[in-house]
């Protein structure tokens, strides 16, 4: 699935090239997770706005068109991808949207169809406001530090890295990420979250952060098939300290990574560099 980083990468990828677009037309293939919400119509020759990111939501604001704002909310659901062409193919039997602009075509191409693109007012209002409500801080908001996140632990007895996982704290900290972090802040992932202290919150909470910026600057990571819109993949596997390792010699100690499951995911960790 792809994960803040990954969407973070995709964005930066077409922003610059789609910005000050002109919507020339829209096609639309089989359903997607949820319905559009608008007619076509309502987008043709709007000009598309900066784009932004909210978690692992995407924003394209399009101004204009003789109607009120409004624009587009994007997730990549478990295996979406954006692609930004001039010279755009046919499409295939897994695109299921295109945006076709004056500077290129926008196209979703979702295999399992668990992505989503709808209209929405603005990000304060309709569905944009309500798929976002729930979400947790950015990462690299400087207001995420480690009584940010000793205060959002508090009381939980889960452990950490399902807390991590649940994104009402902090966003962007997905599977591998939070595997990753965990180790860099020397913290075992079934330690209870309510219990860490604050040095532990504040090592964690930089380790987050430390994470997810090298894996924004690697492009992402690609396990399978993940490449931002220009169809470049991620190197940030290469990286990776715990995270697919199982069985092989953590790189500080030694000591054979271990995997277990959590919450139906596969965690990986040092036992002996992460204490709980």
């Amino acid at each position: 699935m792809p994960e803040l980083p990954e969407v973070e990468v995709t964005r930066r990828s077409f922003a610059d090239a789609i910005a000050g677009a002109r919507v020339q037309g829209v096609r639309l293939g089989k359903p997607l997770r949820w319905p559009l919400g608008v007619a076509e119509q309502v987008m043709l020759g709007r000009e598309v706005g900066a784009v932004t990111r909210r978690g692992k939501y995407l924003w394209l604001p399009l101004h204009g068109g003789g109607a009120s704002g409004g624009g587009l909310l994007l997730h990549l659901g478990m295996s979406g991808s954006l692609a930004f062409q001039t010279r755009p193919a046919e499409p295939g039997p897994h695109d299921h949207f295109d945006l076709r602009t004056s500077q290129g075509l926008l196209r979703l191409n979702d295999p399992r169809r668990f992505g989503a693109v709808v209209w929405s007012e603005s990000l304060e209002q309709g569905p944009a406001a309500k798929l976002l409500a729930g979400l947790g801080l950015e990462p690299f908001d400087p207001r995420f530090d480690g009584p940010h996140l000793k205060v959002g632990l508090s009381g939980r007895r889960v452990a950490i890295k399902q807390a991590l996982l649940a994104g009402d704290i902090v966003v962007g900290a997905g599977n591998i990420y939070a595997c990753e972090a965990l180790f860099l802040a020397g913290i075992d992932p079934r330690a209870q979250a309510g219990r860490l202290s604050g040095p532990r919150c504040a090592r964690l909470a930089a380790a987050v952060r430390q994470v997810l910026g090298a894996a924004v600057e690697a492009g992402g990571t690609t396990l399978r098939d993940f490449k931002d819109a220009h169809g470049v993949a991620g190197s940030f596997q290469m990286q990776a300290q715990v995270y697919g390792r199982e069985g092989e010699s953590c790189r500080v100690c030694q000591t054979p990574i271990r995997r277990i499951v959590q919450g139906q995911r596969s965690t990986f960790f040092c036992p002996t560099c992460q204490k709980r």
